[in-house]
């Protein structure tokens, strides 16, 4: 029997990802980027541009030319499915990386250089290679003058990402993504109102914390969506609001004792789980989202409209999709009960805030497939909950 949450039961279905639109991301072509203009098509992939990179702001997404088709530089490749609605390529594919080369970075797919992103004005290409072996990931390894990262794709780089204006502080800003540190994993982001968001949610593995709750046992506090990986790469992994706030203190002390079963008192801004640079949003900083988005906040009443305004075009269940107007790009990713029961994949969103209610109850900001509205509301903190995190 399905359970429910917040006194609703709903249907579940799953789809795939989408990314925002013109506005979530910052790029510019000085980052080794040919930008694709909204409304423009996307030009031919041939011998004569391989390996050329391209961003799309339609559907901010990031693409390299290889083997005569687009490929998507986060998505998976492999063997090619039938052109999508956007352009690109089929679902069976692998994930591309950068890795660090003395003058840039090299973009990877699988186990093959699909070219070459080099430092500086005066850079040269690199060599153009083919698709990579399905089942390659590929992950960000920072350069050795900490001017950014390559991204790595097995043993190979298929591009750089060098840091901005703020690199040099470590929080590894470039045009419209970042880097964490810990991992070496990008993410999209986006500026709203005066906030800067991921604009994708938090996929760090926080597994060395064990969970119980007294009659089920985890060896984890972080989980990907019904324990199959491919839900962490499509939607992040979810969190306990333990784990959330890094109750034991692994990266810094605000959050540090907060968790199931007592009150804290944690001092703002949280970091929690988030890399450096980023913390876990406070109650007040998600109702400054909805109010930059919409105009207006009555929090557990349905009188907003920026729940359709952050969802993702795609990927909601009974035509539930948003418009994706700030690019913020909110997935169902579903939630975990404290039983390991996983609920509501294609219809819901849930994302922890620092904010807590009494000692078993959390804020979180609410998504629902059936509604316009974006609301903030109280629950268990054993619930597993996503993250997105925001800048300091």
């Amino acid at each position: 029997m399905k359970k429910c949450l917040l006194g609703f039961s709903f249907a579940v279905m799953a789809f795939f990802t989408a990314c925002g639109d013109e506005n979530t991301t910052n790029i510019t072509e000085d980052v080794g980027m040919k930008l694709i203009e909204k409304g423009k098509k996307m030009p031919d992939c041939t011998t004569d541009n391989a390996g050329e990179l391209v961003y799309s702001t339609d559907s901010a997404t990031a693409f390299f030319c290889a083997d005569g088709k687009w490929q998507n530089l986060k998505g998976e490749q492999g063997d090619q499915g039938e052109p999508g609605a956007n352009g690109t390529n089929g679902t069976n594919g692998t994930s591309c990386n950068v890795v660090a080369i003395d003058n840039g970075y090299k973009v990877v797919c699988g186990g093959d250089s699909v070219g070459v992103v080099s430092n500086g004005a005066n850079g040269t290409n690199g060599t153009n290679g083919t698709d990579g072996a399905g089942g390659t990931s590929c992950t960000a390894v920072a350069l050795d003058d900490d001017s950014g990262y390559k991204i790595m794709c097995g043993t190979d780089s298929v591009g750089v990402v060098l840091n901005g204006q703020n690199g040099a502080d470590g929080k590894s800003f470039v045009d419209g993504w970042m880097v964490d540190s810990r991992d070496k994993q990008l993410y999209r982001t986006v500026t709203i109102g005066n906030q800067t968001w991921m604009a994708e949610n938090l996929n760090y593995a926080y597994t060395g914390v064990p969970f119980d709750n007294g009659s089920y046992t985890s060896d984890s506090t972080s989980w990907c969506y019904d324990n199959v990986p491919a839900n962490c790469a499509k939607y992040g992994r979810l969190y306990t609001w333990a784990a959330a706030m890094d109750s034991v203190g692994t990266w810094s002390a605000n959050g540090k004792g907060c968790g199931y079963g007592k009150e804290c008192s944690a001092t703002s801004p949280v970091r929690g789980v988030c890399p450096k640079g980023w913390h876990l949003p406070s109650h007040d900083e998600w109702k400054a989202l909805i109010v930059a988005v919409d105009g207006s906040i009555t929090e557990y009443t349905s009188s907003n409209t920026a729940g359709t305004k952050l969802k993702s075009a795609t990927g909601w269940s009974s035509s539930g999709n948003g418009t994706d107007t700030f690019g913020f790009s909110a997935l169902p990713a579903g939630h975990r009960y404290d039983d390991g029961v996983y609920d509501y994949e294609g219809s819901f969103a849930f994302f922890w805030s620092s904010t807590e209610d009494s000692s078993n109850r959390a804020y979180f900001m609410y998504l629902n497939y059936n509604n316009d509205f974006a609301n903030l509301y109280d629950y268990g903190k054993y619930y597993g909950f996503s993250v997105r995190c925001l800048k300091d």
